[in-house]
Protein backbone atom coordinates (compact mmCIF):
# COMPACT_ATOMS: atom_id res chain seq x y z
CA UNK A 1 0.00 0.00 0.00
CA UNK A 2 1.51 3.49 -1.16
CA UNK A 3 2.41 5.38 2.23
CA UNK A 4 0.01 8.85 2.31
CA UNK A 5 1.11 12.29 3.89
CA UNK A 6 -1.16 14.88 4.09
CA UNK A 7 -3.38 13.24 1.47
CA UNK A 8 -0.40 12.91 -1.26
CA UNK A 9 0.43 9.13 -1.78
CA UNK A 10 3.92 8.83 -2.53
CA UNK A 11 4.38 6.22 -5.73
CA UNK A 12 4.90 2.29 -4.89
CA UNK A 13 7.25 2.20 -7.70
CA UNK A 14 10.31 0.50 -8.23
CA UNK A 15 11.62 3.80 -9.51
CA UNK A 16 10.43 5.84 -6.32
CA UNK A 17 11.87 3.55 -3.84
CA UNK A 18 15.30 3.58 -5.97
CA UNK A 19 15.06 7.46 -6.06
CA UNK A 20 14.46 7.38 -1.87
CA UNK A 21 17.57 5.26 -1.39
CA UNK A 22 19.57 7.30 -3.24
CA UNK A 23 18.46 10.64 -1.33
CA UNK A 24 18.49 8.93 1.73
CA UNK A 25 22.50 7.52 1.22
CA UNK A 26 23.63 10.99 0.09
CA UNK A 27 21.92 13.38 2.25
CA UNK A 28 22.18 14.08 6.21
CA UNK A 29 18.57 14.31 8.21
CA UNK A 30 18.59 18.27 7.50
CA UNK A 31 18.12 17.93 3.52
CA UNK A 32 16.30 14.64 3.22
CA UNK A 33 13.61 15.49 5.31
CA UNK A 34 13.58 19.13 3.43
CA UNK A 35 13.51 17.34 0.30
CA UNK A 36 10.56 15.03 1.30
CA UNK A 37 8.66 18.34 2.13
CA UNK A 38 9.54 20.08 -0.87
CA UNK A 39 7.76 17.07 -2.98
CA UNK A 40 4.56 17.07 -1.14
CA UNK A 41 4.53 20.89 -0.64
CA UNK A 42 4.74 21.17 -4.23
CA UNK A 43 2.24 18.34 -4.92
CA UNK A 44 -0.14 20.30 -2.21
CA UNK A 45 0.01 23.44 -3.94
CA UNK A 46 0.57 22.07 -7.93
CA UNK A 47 -3.28 20.36 -6.82
CA UNK A 48 -4.67 23.30 -5.51
CA UNK A 49 -3.46 25.18 -8.96
CA UNK A 50 -5.42 22.84 -10.71
CA UNK A 51 -1.86 21.18 -12.36
CA UNK A 52 -1.30 17.81 -13.39
CA UNK A 53 2.06 16.67 -12.33
CA UNK A 54 3.12 13.14 -12.65
CA UNK A 55 4.33 11.97 -9.52
CA UNK A 56 7.37 10.44 -10.42
CA UNK A 57 8.64 12.85 -11.67
CA UNK A 58 7.48 15.54 -8.85
CA UNK A 59 9.54 13.14 -6.60
CA UNK A 60 12.96 12.92 -8.26
CA UNK A 61 12.65 16.16 -8.49
CA UNK A 62 11.87 17.07 -5.05
CA UNK A 63 14.27 14.76 -3.94
CA UNK A 64 17.27 15.20 -5.82
CA UNK A 65 17.19 19.03 -5.55
CA UNK A 66 19.41 19.56 -3.55
CA UNK A 67 21.96 16.52 -4.19
CA UNK A 68 24.61 19.28 -5.40
CA UNK A 69 25.06 20.43 -1.80
CA UNK A 70 26.13 16.74 -1.22
CA UNK A 71 29.69 15.58 -0.67
CA UNK A 72 28.53 12.03 -3.31
CA UNK A 73 27.14 14.61 -5.86
CA UNK A 74 28.73 18.14 -5.58
CA UNK A 75 31.48 19.71 -8.30
CA UNK A 76 33.90 22.56 -7.75
CA UNK A 77 33.07 24.47 -10.97
CA UNK A 78 29.86 24.98 -11.90
CA UNK A 79 26.17 25.39 -9.35
CA UNK A 80 24.93 23.41 -7.32
CA UNK A 81 21.66 23.21 -8.78
CA UNK A 82 22.71 21.84 -12.29
CA UNK A 83 24.87 18.78 -10.32
CA UNK A 84 21.44 17.98 -8.87
CA UNK A 85 19.48 18.39 -12.34
CA UNK A 86 22.55 16.34 -13.69
CA UNK A 87 22.14 13.21 -11.19
CA UNK A 88 17.81 13.73 -11.52
CA UNK A 89 18.79 13.34 -16.25
CA UNK A 90 21.01 10.11 -16.16
CA UNK A 91 18.43 8.72 -13.40
CA UNK A 92 15.19 9.02 -15.04
CA UNK A 93 17.01 8.35 -18.35
CA UNK A 94 18.16 5.23 -17.06
CA UNK A 95 15.08 4.54 -15.85
CA UNK A 96 13.01 4.25 -18.83
CA UNK A 97 11.65 8.03 -18.69
CA UNK A 98 11.86 10.10 -21.96
CA UNK A 99 14.61 13.09 -23.46
CA UNK A 100 11.57 15.37 -22.65
CA UNK A 101 10.46 13.90 -19.52
CA UNK A 102 13.80 13.88 -17.99
CA UNK A 103 14.81 17.67 -19.65
CA UNK A 104 11.90 19.06 -17.56
CA UNK A 105 12.87 17.58 -14.28
CA UNK A 106 16.99 18.75 -15.18
CA UNK A 107 14.85 22.42 -15.71
CA UNK A 108 13.19 21.96 -12.55
CA UNK A 109 16.29 21.27 -10.54
CA UNK A 110 18.45 23.71 -12.69
CA UNK A 111 15.71 26.64 -11.99
CA UNK A 112 14.18 26.08 -8.35
CA UNK A 113 16.29 29.07 -7.22
CA UNK A 114 15.68 31.64 -10.07
CA UNK A 115 12.14 33.07 -8.97
CA UNK A 116 9.07 33.29 -11.30
CA UNK A 117 10.28 31.23 -14.56
CA UNK A 118 9.74 28.09 -13.40
CA UNK A 119 6.51 28.54 -12.57
CA UNK A 120 5.61 29.55 -16.46
CA UNK A 121 7.25 26.33 -17.69
CA UNK A 122 6.08 22.82 -17.12
CA UNK A 123 3.87 21.59 -14.11
CA UNK A 124 6.88 19.16 -13.24
CA UNK A 125 9.19 22.35 -13.15
CA UNK A 126 6.93 24.65 -11.34
CA UNK A 127 6.32 21.98 -8.84
CA UNK A 128 10.04 21.89 -7.13
CA UNK A 129 9.44 25.72 -7.25
CA UNK A 130 6.40 25.62 -5.62
CA UNK A 131 8.01 23.09 -2.57
CA UNK A 132 11.17 25.09 -2.09
CA UNK A 133 9.69 28.50 -2.09
CA UNK A 134 7.08 26.55 0.72
CA UNK A 135 9.95 25.42 2.75
CA UNK A 136 12.86 27.11 2.64
CA UNK A 137 11.34 31.14 2.84
CA UNK A 138 7.70 30.41 4.02
CA UNK A 139 5.91 31.40 1.36
CA UNK A 140 2.08 30.44 0.62
CA UNK A 141 1.69 28.40 3.82
CA UNK A 142 -1.51 29.92 3.83
CA UNK A 143 -2.41 28.01 0.98
CA UNK A 144 -1.84 24.81 3.11
CA UNK A 145 -4.30 23.77 5.63
CA UNK A 146 -2.70 24.22 9.27
CA UNK A 147 -3.68 19.97 9.42
CA UNK A 148 -1.73 19.44 6.12
CA UNK A 149 1.01 21.05 7.45
CA UNK A 150 1.28 19.55 10.64
CA UNK A 151 1.08 15.97 8.88
CA UNK A 152 3.83 17.05 7.11
CA UNK A 153 6.10 18.41 9.71
CA UNK A 154 5.06 14.97 11.76
CA UNK A 155 6.17 12.63 9.16
CA UNK A 156 9.62 15.36 8.47
CA UNK A 157 10.21 17.35 11.25
CA UNK A 158 12.26 20.28 10.63
CA UNK A 159 14.21 20.79 14.10
CA UNK A 160 16.09 24.11 13.93
CA UNK A 161 15.72 23.86 9.95
CA UNK A 162 16.42 27.65 9.27
CA UNK A 163 20.09 27.37 11.01
CA UNK A 164 20.87 23.99 9.36
CA UNK A 165 19.32 24.65 6.07
CA UNK A 166 21.97 28.05 5.48
CA UNK A 167 24.54 26.11 6.91
CA UNK A 168 24.22 23.41 4.31
CA UNK A 169 23.67 26.06 1.84
CA UNK A 170 26.88 27.41 3.17
CA UNK A 171 28.91 24.38 3.37
CA UNK A 172 28.00 23.13 -0.43
CA UNK A 173 29.16 26.43 -2.23
CA UNK A 174 32.09 28.06 -0.11
CA UNK A 175 34.47 26.25 -2.13
CA UNK A 176 32.89 27.58 -5.20
CA UNK A 177 31.86 31.29 -4.39
CA UNK A 178 32.29 32.36 -8.29
CA UNK A 179 29.23 29.91 -9.16
CA UNK A 180 26.92 32.43 -6.76
CA UNK A 181 27.11 34.82 -9.30
CA UNK A 182 23.87 36.46 -10.49
CA UNK A 183 21.93 34.03 -7.65
CA UNK A 184 20.41 34.46 -4.07
CA UNK A 185 22.70 32.16 -3.14
CA UNK A 186 25.43 34.53 -2.64
CA UNK A 187 23.78 36.39 -0.15
CA UNK A 188 24.24 32.57 1.82
CA UNK A 189 28.14 33.42 1.34
CA UNK A 190 28.30 36.80 2.33
CA UNK A 191 26.10 35.87 5.59
CA UNK A 192 28.79 33.82 6.61
CA UNK A 193 32.05 35.68 5.65
CA UNK A 194 31.67 39.34 5.94
CA UNK A 195 35.01 39.27 3.60
CA UNK A 196 33.14 37.38 0.62
CA UNK A 197 32.74 40.51 -2.17
CA UNK A 198 30.00 39.75 -4.91
CA UNK A 199 30.85 40.37 -8.32
CA UNK A 200 29.19 43.68 -9.58
CA UNK A 201 26.90 43.07 -12.44
CA UNK A 202 27.34 46.91 -13.49
CA UNK A 203 31.62 46.99 -12.50
CA UNK A 204 31.53 43.65 -15.37
CA UNK A 205 29.84 46.11 -17.87
CA UNK A 206 31.55 48.98 -17.38
CA UNK A 207 35.10 46.95 -17.31
CA UNK A 208 34.57 44.79 -20.52
CA UNK A 209 36.46 44.35 -23.90
CA UNK A 210 34.39 46.35 -25.33
CA UNK A 211 35.64 50.40 -25.63
CA UNK A 212 32.02 51.59 -25.94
Amino acid sequence: MPETIAGIAIPDTALVREAGALARRAADDTLFHHSRRVFLWGVLKSAARGLEVDPELAYVGGLFHDLGLTDGHRTKDRRFELDGAEVAYGFLRDHGRSEEEARNVWLAIALHTTPEVPLHLAPEVAVVTLGVETDVLGLGLDEITPEQRAEVVAAHPRPDFKRRILQAFHDGMSDRPQTTFGTMNNDVLAHFDPSFRREDFVRIIQDSAWPE
